[in-house]
């Protein structure tokens, strides 16, 4: 259902092709956001044109581009940022390779540090701001197997979020990361197909992913972003610096 919690508000999107950032474009616009859907991937954002919402705007925006990200918060002025972009690399530290640490370092960290250093800027003018990043409860909420390079870029993103909370506390800015635990989107649908190809069953891979959950079940995207919307809306106004955990009571067991 459609609201207003978010009238007002201008909201930047990364990684917003699929997945979890589709799923909060859209839910920022149902509540009233002008929202600005951004993805590297213009093809992806292709299925958000043809959802032919007035108050958003789509284009290209490569969050580990500088240039790239300027122009795009230049475009958009946001007072809500949402830092989707993201990559899962899997294996153990033995299995790492620098050029994966690299990338992913840049794509799941360093974007962040971008988005955010030219996006504060004009939260701080106006005195008013709610940053959100993507982290997970892979980080140092608990560990997961085979997920070395993904869940020390996550913990990162963590100390990033707290970092950037607790400076600008006393001028406006809110800054909070989301940890969700497995989330249904074509990514994962990737890495259950990688998984089922080495243990040559598939319906084996989904197990092992679904088990982790002691819900049963792993999340929808839209699940994510209900607490995304919350989190940009006024209603969190007294949350900052925060790990929102929503992850099926996996890293309560």
């Amino acid at each position: 259902m459609s609201g207003q919690r978010l009238k007002g508000k201008r909201a930047l999107i990364t990684a917003a092709g699929q997945g979890i950032g589709r799923a909060t474009a859209l839910a920022m616009a149902d509540e009233g956001a002008q929202v600005f859907a951004t993805d590297v991937n213009m093809h992806a954002l292709s299925t958000i044109r043809d959802a032919n919402h007035e108050n958003m705007e789509i284009f290209e925006l490569d969050a580990r581009d500088d240039e790239s990200v300027k122009a795009g918060v230049a475009r958009a002025r946001p007072d809500v940022l949402f830092n989707c972009a993201g990559f899962v690399h899997h294996g153990t530290v033995l299995d790492a390779k620098d050029d994966e640490w690299d990338f992913a370092f840049d794509l799941n960290v360093r974007s962040m540090l971008r988005t955010i250093r030219a996006a504060l800027p004009g939260m701080l003018e106006q005195g008013a701001g709610s940053i959100i990043n993507m982290s997970s409860a892979c980080s140092s909420v608990i560990g997961a197997p085979n997920r070395f390079i993904y869940g020390t870029t996550k913990a990162a993103v963590i100390g990033l979020t707290k970092s950037v909370a607790v400076d600008y506390i006393a001028k406006g800015i809110r800054c909070n990361c989301i940890c969700p635990g497995t989330v249904e989107s074509p990514s994962w649908h990737e890495r259950v197909d990688a998984l089922g190809e080495q243990l040559g069953s598939k319906d084996e891979a989904m197990k092992q992913f679904v088990s982790r959950q002691p819900m049963g079940r792993v999340a929808t995207a839209d699940e994510i972003a209900a607490l995304v919307v919350y989190l940009a809306s006024d209603e969190s106004a007294f949350t900052t610096g925060h790990p929102h955990i929503i992850d099926g009571g996996w890293s309560g067991q």
